[in-house]
Formats: C-alpha cells, structure tokens, sequence
C-alpha cells in the first residue's frame, strides 16, 4: 500500500485553506480535453521482456550521423580517463553534501572544479550547483536584480534564443521586465545596448561568441553599464575561453557558461552544467554551493561549504536560489576533462576546431548562391545564408545521414534562409567535403 501521511480531514482542512473543495479543483487550469480520463497501462513486463523492448526502441534511434549542430551543445571529443574515473562508485553515487563534514572527497572535487572555473574565466568565486547554461542565466540575472534592486534586465538578442526563453518564463511572476535588444546581421547592436541602459537597468546580458557565431568584445558596453551602475553578465563558451578575451578581463560581473562542451557527451539535452562565476563583490548574491579550504585544529586540510544561502539553511524567502540538487558528477567530469587537457590542450582543441570551421566556410561558401551571413569574427561557429529555406535544406540532408546544422529561422522571424554550422575538432575533411556535396545537391534539386 501507498504511504499518504494525509487523513481526509488534513486534506479537507489544507484545501479549505486555501479557498477549494476538492483536489480536482487544483486542475481547473488544465483543459479538460488534455487531463486523462484513465491510466490505460499495459500488462507488466518481466524484467528480460522489458530490457527486450527498451533495446528494440534504443535500436530506432540514428547514432551514426554526421553531425555540424551546435548551437549550445558540441561534439567534442571527451578523454576516455573521463568516464573511467567518473564512474567509480566513490564518485558516480555521491549525491549533494547535505552533511559537508562526513563528504570530504566531494567537497575535494567540487572545490577543484571552482579553482579551474575561476581560472578559466579570470573571475573571482565559482560556484557548484546551477542545472546548465539556461539556468545560470536566469540565476546571474537575479544576482544582479538583487545586487542593485532594479527590475529591468537588458538581453542582446544573440544570446541563445533557448536561454532567453528559459529567463522569460523563470522570471515571468517576478517583478522584472525582460527587455530583449535586437541583433545587426548577427552581431550585438552595441550602440542600442549602450543607449538602453539608465538607472533603471539592473543588468546587460551578452553572449561571446554569439548564438551566430560572432566574436566581440564587450569591454566598453561592460564599463558604460558600471557607469550607469548596472552589472554584466556574459555567457561563453568554455572552450573558446582558451583563446578568447576572458569575461574577468572584460570586466564581467557574473560569467556563466554551458558546460557541456567539457566533460559532457551529446544525449538527449543531458544532464549538463551550468556553470557561474562571479566577482568578489557579487559573492553573496550568488545561488548553490559554495567550497572553500581551511585547516582543522591539527593543522590538516579540509573543506567546508561557505555562504549558504540556500532555502535548506535559511528562510526560503531569503534564499538567493530553491535550486535543490548539486550537479557535482558533472562539475567533477569538467574539471576532469579540464585537467587532463591542461592549458595547452585545451587551446589546441579551440585552436583546431576554428581551423575546421574555416575550412569548412570556405567550401561550403564556394557554392552557388551560398554566403557567411555575417562579416564578423567567428570561432567554430558560423552562420550561412542559402538561397533557399535551411529547414528544408536539413530535412533534405538528414535522410543522407548527415545534420548539416542548425535552421535559425526557427527563432529569428525573417531568417529561414539561414543555417548555423558549428565544428568541432572531431570534423575532418572528408566530413566537410561530404557536406559540401550533398549541400550542394540539395541547392541544386531546389533551384531548377
């Protein structure tokens, strides 16, 4: 038997409180058509039926594409000690250090991860605990909201369009306005970010590279925003961060950043990290956990957790977050995959993976009617403007078993043309050169 701790009494009291009758009454938002009448549920299975099923399902999907997707998730090549030493029992079931004095190895890991965030993106404090890059946006919004008590948060429209929906409905019942800035052919409109901040601005929202690809510099945007008393916030890509003008070197307030791209493999959208950092000053605003070192009255190391505050340790109306689980499995896989790259291999992957996508731009650009949307600077991400619609373009190659990119008109109203290509250094010449071909043979069948 289920266990329900509620009586009908508590259940009548608790739905009284609140002003209804019945559970039902919970649901009266829910269309009627869309709530199911009944569980229609098959017959249980044995345990080797079942794994019989779920292998013939798994078996459907198509894993041996040739794949030029990006747009937040890439294909790198993830060091085969990753999943040797993350899957050790000691690592792979540790959960969230609710008990930080018995987790001294976690709390080892978790607080290695911080020092290479930290380094990576030149900031001040990391912390462990934020979902993905969608999440930690609207978690630095907040920082910064609560930081100048201000209610307006500036977003360049090339920051993820996945993200900026994300910030929208996380913040859609707060008293914030989401003001969305648009794009020049790709890149930030700098002048209409600079001219949009005044002393209602809580925080200026970038992206670099951007969800096209473009490379920029926000160093004057970030000091006209601490002019006007506001703060910054940039997303980034921590692989480019190898060669790149780092957000501490800009002056970034809060850098946050997808994390997948170190550590993690593509599957299915997850799980992945979101990874944050900030400056000293923006410490105590920031949400998850914390690690700092210390020494114990013998003198021997240890961690701790530090500046809780977490709706498990105070009051959840002063929680800077109700984010509840750590994503410590995925913070120790990037500071694994961090670490075993090292500086230099980590600048070699950047370094090869822009080589790929040049090379990949120039082929692709030599045919017909083919050109990079944009003139800017990219890194292994690019965006190309076709002469017909890149959804159908897609479709068209996929069925030759290649996903030639991603259609940015399913964002941006007015683009169906365009097409974000990324590279990884797992892309080769013969795997442009059979995109080349079979874009070109799709342009063409469309074109007669």
């Amino acid at each position: 038997m289920p266990f329900i701790p509620h009586t009908k009494e508590d259940t009548a009291a608790m739905l009284g409180y609140i002003g209804l009758k019945q559970l039902d009454d919970l649901f009266v938002d829910i269309p009627a058509e869309m709530r199911p009448k009944r569980f229609d549920l098959p017959e249980g299975l044995s345990e080797h039926e079942a794994f019989s099923r779920l292998r013939d399902m798994a078996g459907k999907n198509a894993v041996d594409l040739l794949s030029f997707l990006g747009a937040g998730a890439y294909d790198h090549v993830v060091p085969a000690a990753v999943d040797a030493l993350a899957a050790r029992g000691e690592f792979y079931t540790a959960y969230t250090p609710y008990q930080p004095e018995a987790s001294q190895g976690t709390l080892q890991g978790i607080f290695e991860y911080q020092t290479a965030v930290c380094r990576l993106l030149d900031m001040d404090v990391a912390n462990a605990s934020v979902y993905d890059g969608g999440s930690a946006i609207f978690e630095a919004a907040m920082m910064a909201v609560r930081a100048t008590r201000r209610e307006v948060i500036l977003v360049d429209e090339c920051v993820n369009p996945l993200y900026r929906n994300m910030l929208a409905s996380l913040s859609a019942n707060l008293p914030v306005s989401v003001r969305v800035i648009p794009h020049r052919q790709g890149s930030p409109d700098m002048a209409a970010l600079e001219a949009a901040l005044d002393d209602t601005t809580a925080v200026v929202v970038v992206q670099n590279p951007g969800f096209f690809g473009a490379v920029q510099d926000f160093s004057e945007l970030f000091a006209k925003a601490r002019a006007a008393q506001a703060k910054a916030v940039m997303l980034v890509n921590p692989v480019m961060q190898a060669v790149l003008k780092t957000p501490g070197e800009m002056g970034a307030d809060v850098a946050v950043a997808e994390g997948q791209a170190v550590g993690m493999p593509l599957a299915f959208g997850g799980p992945y990290l979101g990874i944050m950092a900030c400056t000293k000053d923006m410490v105590r605003q920031m949400p998850g956990r914390i690690v700092g070192r210390t020494e114990d009255l013998d003198g021997k190391t240890g961690y701790v957790l530090t500046l809780q505050a977490r709706e498990q340790h105070i009051r959840r109306s002063k929680a800077t977050s109700n984010i509840c689980s750590n994503q410590g499995l995925c913070a120790l896989r990037a500071a694994m995959h961090l670490s075993l790259l090292g500086p230099e291999g980590l600048t070699r992957t950047a370094e090869l993976s822009m080589q790929r996508a040049r090379e990949a731009a120039g082929a692709l650009t030599a045919l017909p009617g083919v050109s990079l949307y944009s003139d800017a600077p990219y890194g292994y991400e690019f965006a190309l403007a076709l002469p017909k619609a890149a959804s159908g373009v897609v479709e068209a190659l996929a069925r030759q078993k290649i996903m030639a990119g991603v259609p940015v008109g399913r964002w941006y109203a007015g683009l169906d043309n365009v097409l974000l290509v990324a590279c990884t250094e797992k892309t080769t010449s013969e795997h442009i050169d059979r995109l080349a071909v079979a874009l070109a043979t799709a342009l063409a069948d469309g074109l007669e």
